[in-house]
């Protein structure tokens, strides 16, 4: 997807030397194929692809010494994840972005019609984590920081799905790359060039946040002191996400709210990250102690 995305926006520029790129020139499309009543969207692929490549991913690091819980325990652990990430999406978005729903409760529950928040998707995830744990006797906090390098997965798929729908883009610019979304402006009035910003996000939150935990994990010994894994990825993930909203146009809903306080609900909501992952770092050394690895006979100091 990404290749033709590419090659797309290089062939519109290359034929539109004087304007900006047309969204709508690009061959995208929120759909993948529709067969009778029902319809593959690349939102769904992308939850999909996120859930199974992290999978796969937690497998790898599993396998490595010192890890907190044993192989057996990932399929049970990616019901647990998956659903506190539905669950806790949506839940979290009609609470923080659209709460005129709990109006109509039915249109919580339409998921094919979008909205999810990332933000409650933690929350969630972290609810099912902590179960999970419980469940079989772990340690919570360790098993957060082995599937905090799995996240930025889906959260690239994700990013890249919200571009191919046309959604969630920046505010207006003037710079080379800048894209013409459709249906941005009120009927009558010109589309400006805007930021891709889903781009932007996919990159830092996906791409760059991805690298910054390998790095942790492989080469350093930050897996051995828990919680600063975990850590790494709000603190990543929230100084990401602040400050692409510079560059993203506020939901419709609550550009009042975003006037009114001067930021954007998203970069709120980013603020206690910020802190609790700064907080999981600095005091990850101390809750370090002698790691007995449910799976393998290495025992790591």
């Amino acid at each position: 997807m990404i290749p033709t995305i590419l090659a797309a926006a290089a062939t519109a520029a290359a034929g539109t030397a004087d304007t900006h790129i047309h969204f709508a020139d690009l061959p995208l499309r929120p759909e993948v194929f529709t067969l009778g009543f029902f319809t593959l969207r690349w939102y769904s692929i992308a939850y999909i692809a996120g859930i199974l490549v992290g999978w796969w991913y937690l497998l790898k690091l599993l396998a490595q010494p010192g890890a907190p819980m044993a192989r057996r325990h990932a399929d049970d652990l990616v019901f647990y994840a998956t659903l506190g990430i539905i669950l806790g999406g949506r839940i979290g978005y009609v609470v923080f972005y659209a709460p005129e729903m709990f109006l109509h409760p039915l249109r919580i529950l339409r998921l094919w019609d979008g909205g999810m928040s990332f933000h409650g998707g933690v929350i969630g995830t972290s609810l099912g984590l902590i179960l999970f744990a419980r469940k079989h006797q772990l340690n919570w906090l360790r098993v957060h920081d082995y599937i905090a390098c799995c996240v930025p997965f889906g959260l690239f798929f994700g990013r890249l799905a919200n571009f191919v729908n046309g959604e969630l883009w920046g505010k207006p610019t003037d710079v080379a790359w800048g894209i013409v979304f459709e249906r941005t402006v009120a009927f009558g009035l010109i589309e400006p060039a805007r930021h891709p910003s889903q781009l932007y996000e996919a990159g830092l939150e996906g791409i760059a946040l991805f690298a910054l935990l390998w790095f942790a994990f492989w080469k350093t010994k930050a897996r051995y002191d828990p919680g600063k894994l975990v850590g790494l990825f709000v603190l990543g993930y929230g100084l990401a996400r602040f400050t692409v909203e510079f560059f993203r146009e506020p939901d419709s809903q609550l550009r009042a709210f975003a006037e009114r306080t001067g930021l954007h609900m998203g970069q709120w909501l980013c603020v206690p990250m910020i802190l609790g992952g700064l907080y999981l770092i600095l005091t990850a050394a101390g809750r370090r102690v002698r790691v007995e690895p449910i799976a393998g006979s290495q025992s790591v100091a």
